[in-house]
């Protein structure tokens, strides 16, 4: 006879009405013994299977408690031998062989000899639910979800996750994220480049839990422990002027490339990053996605081209999901688009690239999301270029946005 199903009660250490007393031996049994009415046993059947042998001359009223010690009862047995009375009314041994199982006899009499009267298994026991639990920056709620935004460097500290998948109603052991770098500052020239937006990079634990962008990929795993949190400063204006990174974990995203605002065509590496700057007058403009990630987290800049009458036209600056534009005989470059997500629980546009600068034409427009227009700043905490000028404007500085349910 085996068990075969199970019920949802757990053997209670404790005086069962009408029952008597059951006194738990806790120190686990690893070999065959014979039991003693009154007491429980745990058994641990990790060597080897064994037997479990019953009183000899019960007495009505007696009772045993048995349970799997180490949840091996599936592999390696427990035998429940009957030493000469029934068990549930049958003249042969009773064989646990469920993973965690507990069981408890009573003996009744003669005729029924044993009567199992509570049976579970460890799985059957609902465990609490725990979600993750986290400081640092300003923390918002949005339905079951918490949102730390960062918008200078500091720290996100976890003193609990989540454990599902361990419980189905747990919270999960990742996060969503956003992590924008500050922009590259705008070519502090009249023709010069706009500047490149600062990397962008998100990830989303599930969809739907809120509308991404383009660019969205797996949330990140963490772990119950102090994250430092790094928000990249926008560039000043200037000749190339990059940038800083904004870092969470294990995710980087690189600033801005700077616009060229000084020897037409040149680009140096520092023209180059999360999305690159525009050139100015010649040549191509800064690379972006630099150093490469997958989903890519900017665009290449735009090239400069020269005007008429000896004049030069700068390009736009790159942005999170589109080129700079290359300027033309009489027009600066516009700056490539930023893109939307509704981490915060509303959208927010995000690194867009600068406006290039026209010597004698029509400038280039800002990046939607977050770029500069000409001789303009970009806005704080956006990631956005810099636009191109004589009063070149800085790159916006990023952000950092951690989303996880909290409940």
């Amino acid at each position: 006879m085996a068990i075969n199903s199970c019920g949802t009660t757990l053997i209670d250490n404790g005086t069962f009405k009408n029952i008597g007393s059951i006194t738990w031996d806790t120190t686990a049994k690893t070999a065959g013994f014979t039991a003693v009415a009154g007491n429980g046993y745990f058994c641990n059947t990790t060597s080897a299977a064994f037997t479990v042998t019953l009183p000899s001359s019960p007495t009505a009223g007696d009772t045993v408690g048995i349970c799997d010690y180490a949840n091996t009862a599936d592999t390696n047995n427990i035998t429940i031998g009957r030493n000469g009375s029934n068990i549930q009314g049958v003249a042969n041994d009773f064989l646990i062989n469920i993973e965690g199982a507990s069981v408890l006899l009573i003996y009744v009499d003669a005729t029924k000899g044993w009567l199992l009267i509570d049976a579970a298994r460890a799985s059957n026991i609902e465990k609490s639910a725990i979600y993750i639990v986290a400081t640092g920056g300003t923390i918002t709620t949005c339905g079951d979800y918490k949102i730390h935004t960062f918008t200078s460097p500091g720290t996100f500290c976890v003193s609990q996750v989540g454990n599902s998948p361990t419980v189905p109603t747990g919270g999960p052991d990742a996060v969503s994220y956003l992590v924008v770098a500050g922009g590259g500052g705008g070519g502090t020239n009249d023709s010069g480049g706009g500047g490149g937006a600062g990397g962008f990079r998100e990830g989303r634990v599930a969809a739907p839990e809120y509308t991404a962008s383009p660019l969205v990929t797996t949330g990140l795993t963490i772990t119950a422990s102090p994250f430092p949190i790094t928000v990249g400063a926008g560039a000043p204006g200037g000749h190339m002027s990059k940038g800083s990174d904004s870092v969470f974990s294990t995710i980087t995203s690189a600033g801005g490339g700077g616009g060229n605002g000084g020897t037409p065509g040149e680009m140096t590496p520092n023209g180059s990053g999360g999305s690159g700057g525009g050139n100015r007058n010649t040549g191509s403009g800064g690379l972006g996605n630099t150093p490469p990630v997958s989903p890519p987290q900017g665009s290449n800049g735009g090239a400069g081209a020269p005007g008429p009458g000896g004049t030069a036209n700068g390009g736009g600056g790159g942005g999170a999901v589109g080129v700079g534009t290359d300027s033309s005989s009489g027009q600066g470059g516009n700056g490539g688009p930023g893109t939307t997500t509704s981490i915060p629980g509303s959208p927010i546009g995000k690194a867009g690239g600068g406006a290039g600068r026209s010597e004698s034409g029509t400038p280039g427009s800002a990046g939607p999301n977050g770029g500069a227009a000409v001789c303009a700043s970009a806005s704080a905490n956006t990631g956005g270029g810099g636009g191109a000028g004589p009063a070149s404007g800085n790159g916006g500085s990023g952000i950092v946005i951690i989303r996880y349910k909290y409940q």
